[in-house]
């Protein structure tokens, strides 16, 4: 094997081909610069065109976007709503970047979203210097483009979720920690730094943060410069900067009163690290979600509520389309990047390049696969930079060795493996593209079969093969991204690529409906599902009943349906909320602006303009204009209003928050005008909006079923603009 540079500064030497990856920055080629910022304009074109065709996207982060923008208490709890009742059942820093652009330049579709574009440029352009500094600007340009064109993170870089900031750290981190290994003078400042990411990404997204840190951790503690003690006491330190840039925040919401803050959004007993360690936690691995409506263990085992766990399920047919494109070939490129590096000495930064990125995919992958707790598509967003990394990488220093047998073997085999794989996932998408997945098929095994003479033909021809083969592996992905650019993509819930390329999804908890399966829901009362689209579905049992409905487009799934009288679902007729066909665009199982999918738990309601003047008539004389059951549904009339509304029970309808007694008193207190979808003791009729939207009114634990069963015993019920509302200051 090839005797690797030890220091990542070494000057290119003609004696070993890998020496010659790395290029410092007097040795760019003219067209390096161009290319790196033709990929992150490229990028920024793509990533903002349509934008606003996705509206608030998901609107539960929204409406959270829009209190932080009015409130700056609301900003840094991360409340739902300006008058600081619950909070979201994430930490808030994925929302600050959003709530500084709504204060900036008030509440709209692109404010939310551009945002999150940005995080994704800045990721193109971190994992390119990251791959850049010891494969050349070709491998960190290769890396680029395979991370712009994965589709989840299309489809992740104009969303708002938490996962875009994630990403984005993560990628700085592990950047950072290569920085590190590089040399032992400055060796701390970075590790420092890489700890600081860490830090920001928990409070991004809790736990998931720190699932890549023991191979980071492990691999500076063997490969890098210096004494072991020197080694172990920078990492002590990078874990002291990790623990104080997280912390903060953490000590100041534990410490806070609770009468003077807001509910704790996700959690039982109102404290952010029973979120942190239960729902946001262990729940997530074990399944034992409490406060989930898909929680107690239900997605334990094989087959449980989230789907089936196991090595196979990122390649399945739901997960596959969105990541896996290029998943075979960064593993076959690990592999062989570790080979040839194999007799390099300890500190050879190439090496542990590969262990880094390569330990970072391989832990998140296995976590993804094996979980049993709440699991969804866009989540794999996650592995995006890492496969690229590999990608970039591997390429890279397979080309520099292609004049060996089994490197150019190698090559083709990684070309061969993605054109097969590209074949069969179009093949989950008959109709969509036909041609493409034979033409994907074609010119990948002519470009495999020449790449095994990629030592022996000329350079440039070499090249052209190369590039010939490359394009085959991108084809698929780019139609997938060019596609989900082309939709809009709105609820809990999306999915990138065409319709019916994720099929297979599951149900339950702060999930729903995906692939036309319903979810569970806290509590639900008997109801009765009417007509859809399709094929036919059965509800399961729920716990004081069961739910029974037509499902749209084919078999439906099976889950629990919401307490009172169900109708139909998305195409069909009845009083569910969310009924009429979804907008055009809208992707499987997202809903459209008024989708409400089960009962608003996953898109909300439509707004109607006279439910809407309701709300604003007199609006200024109530801490909220509005109250109502789950946070999407209270996030749809908050947008539609910019005023608060309170989301009894959080996002799942089940947070114990309100209690009964709290909400009498902010009755009493004048303080709550509407109630908005109630249920009668559980089994009452779900209301509809204007355009179908609504709330089915039963409750979970925390007394939001006592809450809808009181206001309907209790207050007026009017109906505006086909909606139901209670007017808590006319009792009865």
């Amino acid at each position: 094997m090839t005797t690797m540079s030890t220091a990542a500064h070494a000057a290119p030497s003609r004696g070993g081909p890998l020496t010659r990856l790395r290029r410092g920055r007097a040795e760019d080629a003219p067209w390096v610069r161009p290319a790196f910022l033709g990929l992150l304009a490229v990028t920024t074109a793509l990533y903002l065109w349509n934008l606003s065709a996705s509206g608030y996207a998901n609107s539960f982060y929204s409406a959270a976007v829009q209190a932080g923008g009015e409130s700056w208490k609301a900003f840094f709890f991360g409340s739902l709503d300006a008058a600081n009742a619950i909070t979201v059942d994430k930490p808030p820093a994925a929302l600050w970047p959003m709530a500084l652009s709504v204060r900036l330049f008030g509440l709209g579709s692109w404010q939310i979203l551009v945002p999150e574009v940005l995080m994704g440029v800045a990721t193109v352009a971190v994992l390119y210097a990251a791959v850049r500094r010891r494969f050349g600007a070709g491998a960190g340009l290769i890396a680029g483009a395979v991370l712009a064109l994965t589709p989840v993170a299309a489809l992740m870089f104009r969303f708002n979720n938490p996962d875009a900031l994630l990403a984005l750290l993560m990628t700085v981190a592990v950047y950072c920690v290569l920085r590190a290994l590089e040399q032992e003078q400055g060796a701390a400042k970075w590790l420092v730094w890489a700890g600081v990411a860490f830090g920001f990404a928990f409070l991004a997204k809790t736990l998931q943060a720190f699932l890549i840190l023991p191979p980071l951790a492990l691999v500076y503690g063997v490969c890098a410069p210096g004494a072991i003690g020197r080694r172990i006491g920078r990492l002590a330190l990078a874990g002291l900067a990790m623990i104080v840039s997280a912390g903060w925040w953490v000590a100041l919401v534990e410490l806070w009163p609770a009468a003077s803050r807001p509910y704790v959004g996700g959690s039982q007993n109102n404290s952010f690290l029973e979120l942190t360690f239960g729902y946001n936690g262990l729940g997530r691995i074990n399944g034992n979600e409490t406060g989930s409506v898909g929680g107690g263990g239900r997605g334990g085992g094989q087959g449980g509520g989230w789907g089936e766990t196991g090595i196979g399920r990122m390649f399945n047919d739901a997960v596959g389309g969105q990541i896996s494109w290029l998943l075979p070939a960064a593993l076959v490129l690990l592999v062989a990047g570790l080979v040839v590096t194999w007799r390099a000495p300890r500190t050879d930064t190439a090496r542990s390049a590969f262990l880094v990125w390569g330990g970072s995919l391989l832990i998140t992958l296995a976590v993804f696969s094996f979980m049993a707790g709440i699991f969804h598509e866009y989540y794999t967003v996650a592995l995006a930079p890492y496969v690229a990394a590999l990608v970039g990488m591997g390429a890279a220093v397979l080309w520099e060795e292609r004049t060996r047998w089994l490197a150019s073997a190698a090559l083709a085999v990684t070309v061969a493996v993605t054109a097969v794989w590209a074949w069969t996932l179009l093949g989950r998408t008959p109709d969509w593209l036909p041609w493409l997945r034979w033409a994907v098929l074609v010119v990948g095994a002519a470009a495999a079969v020449a790449l095994l003479f990629a030592g022996r033909i000329d350079r440039r021809l070499g090249l052209a093969v190369a590039g010939l083969g490359l394009a085959a592996g991108l084809a698929g992905p780019f139609a997938y991204t060019l596609e989900t650019l082309g939709s809009g993509h709105q609820g809990s819930i999306v999915t990138a690529g065409p319709s019916g390329g994720a099929m297979g999804g599951r149900g339950p908890g702060g999930g729903g409906m995906r692939s036309f399966e319903m979810g569970a829901l806290p509590q639900g009362g008997q109801g009765q599902g009417g007509q859809g689209q399709g094929g036919q579905g059965q509800g399961g049992q729920g716990p004081d009943g069961q739910g029974q409905g037509q499902m749209p487009g084919g078999q439906g799934g099976q889950g629990q349906m919401p307490g009172g009288q169900g109708g139909q679902m998305p195409g069909g007729q009845g009083q569910m909320p969310g009924g009429g066909t979804p907008p055009q665009g809208m992707t499987r199982g997202e809903g459209g602006p008024g989708g409400g999918g089960m009962g608003g738990l996953l898109n909300g309601a439509s707004v109607g303009t006279e439910a809407k003047a309701a709300l604003l008539a007199d609006a200024d004389a109530y801490t909220w204009v509005a109250a109502t059951v789950g946070a999407q549904n209270a996030a749809s009339y908050q947008l539609a209003t910019e005023k608060p509304v309170m989301a009894i029970g959080g996002f799942n309808g089940s947070d114990p928050s309100p209690t009964l007694a709290q909400f009498k008193q902010h009755v009493a207190e004048g303080k709550i005008h509407y109630f908005i979808g109630g249920s009668e003791g559980g089994t009452g009729e779900g209301a509809t909006g204007e355009n179908g939207g609504g709330r089915m009114g039963g409750g979970g634990p925390g007394g939001n079923s006592e809450i809808s069963t009181w206001v309907s015993e209790t207050f007026e019920k009017v109906t505006i603009g086909g909606a139901t509302f209670y007017d808590l200051t006319t009792t009865k």
